[in-house]
């Protein structure tokens, strides 16, 4: 049996617990249990780093998190304090959510705002005593060992700066992990409440980027926080200094920086604007993703995917115009501040030059050195203003999402069991999905159903039978009445629901495991021999929606779900619609018949012989229970069921007759033939796509057995070739060369401005400056002009470099994704390649550019300043050489852990987005089961599972960083100790000042540098992750030029089949193992055959969604493979298993490549019936479809597939499955249409109801991938012993004996 990935494990059970080996490094490795110095020196995780070192990192190996920082210890306190705050979670303002954010967080808040005091003021201590030192180099001795005492004194504030820069950095983390978690709990929560309206309002794609974008944003703000009264404090300081070092010209010096600052404020709410209308554009784009992501199969099949990438794309190009203003006001906002400190200088100095102020060299060095801290205020002030910004939109996003209207709690009145003898008590019930809308959804229900009743549902496509088990479950709004419910619900939806994971955690669905109910349940549901074929049985990992069972399956385990619960009213909405006759019967008997005799089951169904067996029928219309009674009763007593049962009865006779039927079919008498309205005749619908096929794989083979792989995450370091691709992507890389000229350029007139200030002015006021003052100002002016000219080059330079990458390799995605085959889809869950177009893109939109340049610009700065040092203590090199060694050592040994965190942390995000949007899409059976607290639960240990390696990525990254500093504070303290115990041996004071000067400076410009390049190489991974998907395997061409089919063809419709043999991979079998036929031109045939037969590959086969191995497909004389994949596709037309529409209007839906006219449209909606429905409709054609066509009823959503047939007038059309979701009277539109409007067409059928098949020209009948027979209907049913006829034989006898007898 194959080991479960720990994501398989977590996404049903939820199990976080770690291995046994780290339980054992647990005190080691854990934060809240480590001691001081182990604190103080983040030595606690150096066991994690030493073995990410020694090999790869797993999640596993990853310590648990403190109860502090995980969504488990957080989430319940949160939720309280914020309902006590606002009332309730639906009256929560933005600066309510703000207010608990921080309550709930203070601790952290408070120590990380210590920290940044005690930074903010040693960082201070190097300018204050940089101008004494000059003097002391000059020769002016205050005391005996005065140096030393100096020296000590820069090297214990240095390491007081470190130290605390380097906890107040670490607590910043810690407290965004927090808020993250609980955000996101928050809106997981929610989602699970939402109203059936909101849900219109907020698709899942818009509120996982709540959960993606926005909650780690807020995240991020914990960064940021602290940095406006850090401000102040930074300004006040450097005044303080200001002041001693040039007197009353540091008052020029505040105006200067009040002026930078004030500059900010435009550019900033513009940035906000820009910003917001960024993410509204993204919403709107991964919303159209998402859904475009889960009808993949049906694009392809019409051949409409790159009309839609085209609009994915358009998409994309609104998006790009904010974002280009956006990153031009960044380019803008570095200009600004990186030329602050230099504005800053030149105003402060030209002033003292003006009001006659002295400027000596140690007061000029203490003033730069103060403008270079200033920078740092100033410099993250704008990024402060924009985060600021950028979070309250994030929050307001959040709040608006939370106040959003949530399920009325008020809709079902819940009754203890026992208490009434009465299961669902509805009187004068009026409920609409629309409480806007006029005409309410349920009218006047007035329904009583005892303890141990069973209920029929029947009644025509979208009369309102799925919106009555919405309304018992308490799904939709009520308008008046009451309704009562005494019981636990199970629910079984239209459209099988099924989680990604094991198919038996499917089936207990949180329940504990009772091997006898369990065995029984299989056996009732027809279970058993699919488990036996499937290759781990139950334990079998299912994909995203189910996706690696067939209809008939997905269909089965959600019964099996149901009766596992054993609750005591079960809802059943039309469960026996996608199984075949066979095992349909055998579900009734075993499970409505059997173990759920003793129960209260209310059951919607197409299928009237379904019906006698019920102790009470409901026939409804219009929303309106307009019968109701036993079966022979209400036969006898109206209208609507009449029709029901004369429509079954229409529809076979007719069929039966054209075939002058034998007398075995006629021996019925009259009662009978009332009784036995006949049924659907259905063999599963097998999506047989590359999954059905892992059935025969050795067992030697069970990792790529399963289909859902854990998510595929590089090893080892990120090749520089994912480096030299970024690069390289922007015109070949042509700007490189000009951005790293421009950096230099700035850092060489900086170098030569500071350089020229303190040669050019004397040493101490005793002394005669040589230069003039105007001279002085004006190359000093000049220089800074230079510096100013470049930094502005480089920031749009690096902007324009950015945004072309970003915007090339979203195309090069999207295109390639686009064009993926099918099996691609089917083995990805969607959250995956939402998580890329999504979280990546936006790294590589905004974070990726700057980081890289960031990089470079101090790579450049640190060679400066080590050639000033070198200029004053040449001999610091006997230092630097061993601790740059040092320092490259360390970073190696902590990248190897610090690339799988940051992987993991990437991997880890996925299964919280998948978890999410199946949660959403199954929210009524949860509800319906009342197992929203485990939902819950998982999504709390899947959130911590994600939080694990992100808080520990940021404590490495500060282990790292502390070690650094130690070492670069060695080399400070070098070149100290060697000027203060050989003065004015080698170098002038000046000299010696301005290296001590940049010495201050060499820490931070290095843990900048180790910081950007850790950051860069976890964002990185986003590149990487988007570069996997550009290389994806293709489909064939969509059009081959030299091969392009004639405008007309096919003019006949003959698919002649010539030894075909399919199979979905290299190491799977063979599916269709050499099938040879022919379909004549115009002919009708039925498609046959038990799940697994090879129907659905030979229609796949046909679409060339599946390519052939062997053998060949000649369509009008022509090799199907020989031509273009759209030219294939265009000319065929389908009607799908499950009938999808998309967000968009009605015209949108049947014509998204603007085809036709609006005649040609109204046209195709009368033949399939729909004219008067869009009619009555306010926008006629351009009326709105919501996301799913969720506001068209599952009948109605197929008939618009019929309507894109219709329009599209192929001569070739499959109808696979087609009217498995529709009544028997929406059936026989769509039989007669396709007979009326497709008779010269080649019709091929997957069977579905006994009519589609008896009444073709040929039957082909499929087992194990072969053709068993293949002749017309009328032959097949003379030989007793065809397998048509026996199946034909069993269909009857099930329709004539009801199954209570």
């Amino acid at each position: 049996m194959a080991k479960l990935s720990p994501l398989e494990e977590t996404l049903l059970n939820g199990d976080s617990s770690a291995s046994s080996k780290t339980k054992g490094k647990e005190n080691l490795t854990r934060n809240s249990n480590a001691g001081f110095f182990n604190t103080l020196t983040f030595s606690w995780i150096t066991p994690l780093i030493t073995l990410g070192n020694e090999r790869t990192l797993n999640h596993e190996d990853i310590p648990r998190l403190g109860t502090g920082d995980s969504a488990y210890g957080n989430f319940q306190t949160f939720r309280s304090k914020l309902e006590s705050e606002c009332g309730s979670v639906r009256n929560v303002t933005t600066l309510k959510l703000a207010k608990v954010l921080f309550l709930s967080t203070w601790h952290g808040i408070f120590l990380s705002g210590l920290f940044a005091f005690l930074n903010t003021c040693a960082s201070y201590v190097g300018p204050f005593l940089i101008d004494i030192l000059v003097q002391y180099l000059n020769g002016e001795h205050m005391f005996k060992y005065e140096g030393y005492v100096l020296t000590a004194a820069f090297v214990a504030a240095k390491l007081l700066e470190s130290l605390s820069d380097r906890h107040c950095m670490f607590r910043f983390q810690q407290v965004g992990v927090q808020v993250q978690s609980k955000l996101v709990a928050m809106i997981y929560a929610k989602g699970l409440t939402l109203s059936c309206q909101s849900k219109e309002v907020h698709s899942t794609g818009e509120i996982i980027n709540l959960m993606t974008v926005d909650a780690s944003r807020i995240g991020e703000f914990c960064w940021y926080m602290h940095r406006p009264w850090m401000c102040v404090l930074q300004v006040a300081l450097a005044l303080l200094i200001l002041y001693r070092s040039v007197g009353v010209a540091s008052i020029a010096a505040l105006a200067a920086t009040v002026i930078v600052m004030l500059l900010n404020h435009p550019v900033a709410s513009l940035q906000e604007k820009f910003q917001g209308k960024v993410m509204e554009c993204k919403d709107k784009r991964m919303k159209a993703t998402s859904e475009i992501l889960k009808n993949m199969r049906i694009l392809k099949l019409q051949a409409w995917e790159m009309k839609f990438l085209s609009k994915i794309i358009q998409l994309r190009k609104t998006e790009e115009i904010w974002l280009k203003k956006f990153l031009a006001g960044t380019a803008i906002v570095r200009f600004v501040f990186h030329n602050a400190p230099t504005f800053i200088a030149v105003v402060t100095f030209g002033t003292c030059v003006l009001i006659g102020i002295p400027l000596e060299s140690g007061k000029v060095l203490s003033a730069l050195a103060t403008f270079r801290i200033l920078q740092m205020p100033i410099y993250a002030l704008p990024d402060t203003v924009t985060m600021i910004a950028q979070s309250r939109i994030s929050l307001e996003r959040i709040a608006s999402f939370l106040r959003l209207e949530e399920l009325q709690t008020d809709v079902v009145e819940k009754l203890p069991w026992g208490s009434s003898d009465k299961a669902v008590e509805l009187v004068d019930g009026n409920f609409s999905w629309d409480l806007s809308s006029s005409d309410p959804t349920l009218k006047n229900i007035n329904l009583t159903v005892f303890h141990g009743t069973r209920v029929a549902v029947c009644g025509t496509v979208g009369s309102g039978k799925s919106s009555l088990l919405s309304c018992i479950i308490g799904e939709v709004p009520k308008i008046s009445g009451t309704l009562k419910i005494c019981g636990t619900k199970a629910y079984v939806s239209q459209s099988p629901w099924i989680q990604s994971g094991k198919i038996e955690e499917n089936i207990l669905f949180g329940k504990e495991m009772d091997r006898e109910k369990y065995e029984k349940v299989l056996e009732a549901c027809s279970l058993k021999k699919d488990l036996e074929i499937l290759p781990f049985g139950d334990q079998t990992i299912v994909g995203e929606k189910g996706i690696n069972l067939s209809g008939g399956q997905k269909q089965r385990v959600q019964i099996a779900r149901a009766i596992y619960q054993d609750a005591d009213i079960y809802l059943f909405d039309d469960p026996f619609s996608a199984v075949d006759a066979h095992t349909g019967s055998h579900l009734f008997k075993e499970c409505l018949l059997d173990l759920l005799k003793s129960k209260t089951v209310i059951y919607v169904t197409h299928q009237v012989e379904f019906l006698p067996d019920a102790d009470l029928i409901l026939v409804m219309r219009e929303g309106r229970i307009t019968q109701s009674g036993k079966f022979n009763d209400i036969l006898r007593s109206g209208t609507d069921f009449m029709e029901l049962v004369d429509a079954h009865r229409a529809a076979l006779s007719s069929s039966i007759k054209s075939l002058e039927r034998r007398p075995t079919f006629k021996q019925q008498s009259s009662t009978k033939e009332k009784k036995n309205s006949l049924t659907d005749f259905e063999y599963e619908q097998n999506e047989e796509n590359i999954h059905d096929k892992n059935d025969n794989i050795d067992d030697t083979n069970e990792s790529k057995g399963q289909l859902v792989q854990e998510e595929e995450r590089e090893k080892g370091r990120v090749g520089f070739n994912v480096y030299w691709k970024y690069i390289t992507t922007a015109y070949g890389g042509a700007l490189v060369p000009f951005i790293l000229l421009a950096q230099t350029l700035t850092v060489g007139f900086q170098v030569a401005s500071n350089y020229w200030m303190t040669v050019a002015t004397p040493v101490s006021g005793t002394t005669e400056p040589h230069i003039g003052s105007l001279t002085l100002m004006l190359v000093y002016v000049a220089l800074a002009i230079g510096s100013s000219i470049c930094t502005l080059a480089r920031a749009f330079i690096a902007v324009i470099a950015g945004y072309k990458t970003a915007t090339v390799l979203f195309s090069k995605m999207h295109f390639c994704v686009f064009r993926a085959p099918i099996s691609f889809f089917d083995a990805t869950p969607s959250g995956r390649i939402l998580n890329r177009a999504s979280t990546d893109q936006t790294e590589l939109d905004m974070s990726i550019p700057g980081l890289i340049w960031a990089i470079t610009l101090n790579l450049i700065q640190i060679l400066g300043n080590i050639a000033v040092i070198s200029q004053a203590v040449w001999q610091v090199f006997i230092v630097l050489i061993p601790v740059m060694a040092a320092c490259i050592w360390y970073q190696r040994y902590y990248s190897a852990s610090a690339r799988e965190l940051a992987r993991l942390v990437g991997t880890c995000q996925a299964p919280v987005i998948q978890h999410f949007s199946e949660t959403i899409s199954g929210s009524t059976t949860i509800k319906c089961f009342e197992q929203e607290s485990r939902f819950k639960d998982i999504n709390m240990k899947l959130i911590d599972r994600y939080s694990q390696p992100k808080l520990y990525s940021a404590a490495a990254i500060e282990w790292l960083n502390f070690r650094l500093d130690i070492l670069s504070t060695l080399t400070f303290a070098f070149c100290l100790v060697f000027l203060i115990s050989f003065p004015n041996s080698f170098t002038a004071p000046g000299i010696a000042g301005l290296a001590v000067t940049y010495g201050l400076n060499l820490n931070s410009l290095q843990t900048n540098i180790i910081w950007f390049i850790c950051t860069l190489e976890n964002k990185i991974i986003s590149v990487e992750r988007i570069l996997q998907y550009t290389s994806l395997p293709s489909e064939a061409p969509l059009v081959i030029k030299e091969n392009q089919p004639e405008y007309s063809w096919p003019s006949f419709g003959e698919v002649h089949i010539q030894d075909l043999q399919v199979r979905y991979a290299p190491h799977l079998p063979i599916v269709l193992r050499g099938l040879t036929c022919t379909f004549t031109a115009g002919s009708k045939t039925g498609i046959v055959g038990r799940t697994g037969s090879g129907k659905t590959t030979l229609v796949q086969t046909i679409f060339r969604l599946v390519e052939p191995v062997a053998g060949q497909i000649l369509i009008d004389s022509i090799n199907i493979t020989s031509i273009g994949i759209h030219d294939l596709r265009s000319r065929l037309s389908i009607i799908p298993q499950e009938p999808t529409m998309f967000e968009g209007t009605v015209r949108t839906n049947l014509d998204p490549l603007e085809e036709y006219t609006d005649e040609q449209i109204w046209q195709a909606l009368e033949m399939c019936q729909l004219g008067d429905e869009v009619r009555k409709k306010e926008g006629k054609l351009d009326s709105i479809v919501t996301e799913n066509g969720e506001n068209w009823s599952m009948g109605q959503r197929q008939l618009v597939c019929l309507g894109r047939v219709l329009l599209k007038k192929s001569k070739i059309l499959v109808l696979d499955e087609a009217t498995a979701s529709v009544d028997t009277a929406t059936d026989n539109i769509i039989q007669q249409t396709v007979k009326h409007h497709f008779a010269e067409c080649t019709v091929l059928t997957i069977a579905h109801r006994i009519t589609s098949i008896i009444d073709s020209d040929m039957v082909l009948f499929l087992n194990q991938g072969l053709i068993e027979e293949y002749d017309s209907p009328k032959k097949l049913l003379k030989n007793k012993s065809s397998a048509l006829a026996l199946l034909v034989a069993e269909y009857t006898r099930r329709s004539d004996s009801g199954f209570g007898n």
